[in-house]
């Protein structure tokens, strides 16, 4: 098979879909891999090291495109990439198509076989695909946070572990995953008081567990929500439902009852976000906002800004499925690996996962109809 990894074009974003040492793996297996030049500078790869792995570079990201059987990148396609695709392609990225109905338009109407790294799903529930972005996502929130607490970032001017007789910030995080526990470790590790809210009681129990009583632990309801939140310095968004928009559960009126200069950072923002005073995407460039005396961080691509270690962290988790489909083909890959079977979100101008389907109002095709 011919693999194309075109260089990310997303704001910001310096992540590469493939390594060389990645690369040299599709090479040994007898495939082809074309890299678009200086795809991988930003996380530390040169062109040279690429081709000493067997890569060819090109130079024209339409060539690279139009010779490509599969299409491996980090985040989803833009607008300008729309038209780059051909019939019957695979795409395997991050794809979060249910706040994106018109880049699902336009893979359905490429007839693109997309495979979503984010609904890649374990019969454990685990999303192994999405579990290192999560790590990474979770820790880098409370660094963002503590650094928009800062007086001169519009924050309240405190220090997250506060110093000898003075107290500690106190950290919310609504969302108890992969996210929020990164999120606790880093916060704790920082000492910062700890609230974690999740509607899960037997997660909540493994939480309580881990930090050994270091964290608070609430079931999330309305009430528990309302009064964690007002007295919150730094609130984090983590909650998910995979494949799905992110549901609104912090409302306009909790974040109005917050402090003026307390901070907000949603890692939902590619499902859409779980706060409800998010309403739009930002970037790294312009990172936060004001809405009602907080600062709102609401960038997509968090570990975007950790390059190095976020491309070596996702390709550990990618390669052995992108090996699958370049080894069998799409259809025997996913017929043989029901996990792999769940990422597939559309297929040759269907859309094949149900949670994007129910989010963006489109029928639902069952893949096991349309591949046997």
């Amino acid at each position: 098979m011919i693999i194309g990894v075109p260089k990310e074009i997303k704001n910001n974003e310096n992540r590469v879909g493939m390594t060389p040492g990645g690369a040299k793996s599709y090479v040994k297996k007898g495939h082809k891999v074309l890299v678009e030049t200086h795809a991988g500078e930003g996380s530390g790869f040169s062109d040279e090291e690429y081709k000493a792995a067997g890569c060819e570079v090109y130079a024209d990201v339409k060539q690279l495109f139009a010779d490509a059987d599969m299409i491996v990148k980090v985040k989803e396609p833009l607008a300008s990439e729309y038209g780059l695709f051909k019939e019957g392609q695979i795409l395997y990225t991050y794809l979060h198509l249910a706040p994106a109905p018109e880049l699902t338009a336009a893979l359905l109407k490429a007839k693109v076989k997309g495979i979503a790294f984010e609904t890649v799903q374990l019969p454990s529930r685990e999303l192994p695909l999405l579990t290192p972005m999560s790590e990474v996502a979770g820790r880098m929130s409370i660094q963002v946070g503590a650094t928009l607490l800062q007086k001169y970032n519009g924050g309240l001017g405190v220090l997250l572990g506060g110093v000898p007789g003075v107290a500690p910030a106190e950290v919310v995080i609504v969302g108890g995953g992969k996210v929020g526990t990164n999120a606790a470790k880093m916060a704790v590790g920082m000492g910062a008081k700890v609230t974690v809210l999740d509607m899960s009681l037997s997660r909540l129990a493994y939480l309580d567990d881990i930090f050994n009583g270091r964290i608070t632990t609430l079931v999330s309801n309305e009430y528990n929500l309302e009064e964690s939140i007002k007295k919150a310095d730094l609130l984090v968004g983590s909650v998910l439902i995979p494949g799905q928009a992110a549901p609104k559960v912090v409302s306009e009126d909790m974040v109005k009852k917050m402090k003026k200069g307390s901070v907000i950072v949603d890692v939902a923002i590619d499902q859409g976000g779980s706060i409800a005073t998010i309403d739009r995407v930002t970037t790294h460039d312009n990172p936060s906002y004001e809405k009602h005396g907080v600062v709102h961080y609401s960038v997509a691509n968090m570990p975007g800004a950790v390059p190095r270690t976020s491309t070596i962290a996702l390709e550990g988790a990618t390669l052995p499925y992108g090996l699958m489909l370049a080894d069998k083909g799409l259809e025997k890959a996913v017929l043989e690996n029901e996990p792999l079977m769940k990422g597939l979100n559309v297929y040759e101008g269907h859309v094949t996962y149900e949670g994007v389907a129910d989010s963006l109002g489109l029928e639902y095709v069952d893949p096991y109809t349309l591949i046997k």
